[in-house]
């Protein structure tokens, strides 16, 4: 059983995720903490409270940051791709839970104090939350298991960024955040658009989702009506990537991963603001910006079709309830 907080800017594939590690037999949610990025933090911590409240979830949620630590790419948030209230603009009604009193930091420092075994961090927004616990306790990766991250871009499998011609939108929310995390001794495992863009959803595994499901099914169609119409608007198709959620696979087995080990920054300013780039930890460079640097783990390829099984399987769970 792996002992987990789940880090998100909670939009529509967020909202996904959060949903298959609740429902998955081998984690146990810690916690939920929440950040700007899909919406502002106003709306995603308000959807973490209705996604708990909804569906019953025990991990309390910690509002995080507002902004990033430095400059991010782009200003507003994606209302074109999750919606104006971060969910598909489904209707709602308000969750009566409240977050808890900790910021999202302090509850990252603390809870992996008590964890009683390492911590695991599924991160599926930008990393703000992550290098200001790093930043408020130097002591804290030391305690970190894995962080495991959806977001970047390196180019494998021909897939680039998606908010600019080389850089990814979590990253770009915050790419000094990213540089600090990667460049940390924290074992960081990177779940990139070169993997999430090659599991494919279409409108026959919504609707599956939806007859076997039960609630959470039905809640998901619903909320990627929105999500499915975006990603029409540049493929003209019915599908879109399962991308949060390919970090949760990740956690569950990641046998499912072809993965390599290197060396990773984040360019934090310029025309490649929030790209990803990878080093060879074999080669020595003219620049010292990757000497001694630590090394993550990068997703290059994936078995698509068991991770949409795994998805899949592990909701019906939610259709027993």
């Amino acid at each position: 059983m792996k002992s987990a907080i789940f880090d998100t800017d909670i939009g529509i594939d967020d909202a996904m995720a959060l949903l298959f590690a609740h429902y998955a037999e081998d984690i146990s949610l810690r916690a939920i903490t929440t950040k700007y990025g899909n919406a502002s933090i106003e709306d995603t911590t308000r959807n973490a409270l209705l996604v708990k409240e909804m569906f019953g979830l025990d991990a309390p949620v910690y509002r995080g940051a507002s902004e990033p630590i430095s400059i991010r790419l782009g200003e507003g948030y994606p209302s074109h791709v999750h919606g104006k209230n971060g969910l598909g603009d489904i209707q709602f009604d308000e969750p009566q839970l409240q977050a808890e009193t900790w910021t999202a930091a302090q509850a990252l420092v603390e809870i992996s104090k008590e964890a009683g075994q390492k911590i695991s961090i599924i991160a599926v927004g930008g990393l703000t939350n992550i290098a200001a616990a790093i930043a408020l306790d130097p002591t804290f990766s030391s305690r970190v298991g894995e962080l495991i991250v959806m977001g970047g871009a390196f180019g494998y499998n021909q897939h680039r960024g998606n908010v600019s011609p080389v850089a990814e939108a979590n990253i770009a929310s915050d790419p000094l955040a990213a540089d600090i995390v990667f460049s940390s001794s924290i074992p960081t495992t990177i779940v990139g658009l070169d993997v999430t863009q090659e599991v494919t959803m279409d409108s026959l595994f919504i609707q599956s989702l939806a007859d076997n499901a039960g609630q959470a099914g039905q809640f998901i169609k619903k909320t990627n009506k929105h999500y499915f119409d975006f990603y029409h608007t540049i493929n003209g198709k019915h599908e879109c990537p399962l991308h949060d959620s390919c970090a949760v696979a990740y956690l569950l087995n990641p046998d499912l991963f072809t993965t390599i080990h290197q060396p990773v920054r984040v360019v934090t300013e310029g025309i490649a603001l929030g790209q990803t780039i990878h080093g060879n930890g074999l080669r020595t460079y003219e620049t010292d910006a990757w000497d001694n640097g630590a090394r993550c783990t990068i997703c290059t390829q994936v078995n698509a079709p068991a991770v949409l099984a795994l998805y899949q399987s592990t909701l019906a769970l939610a259709g027993l309830n």
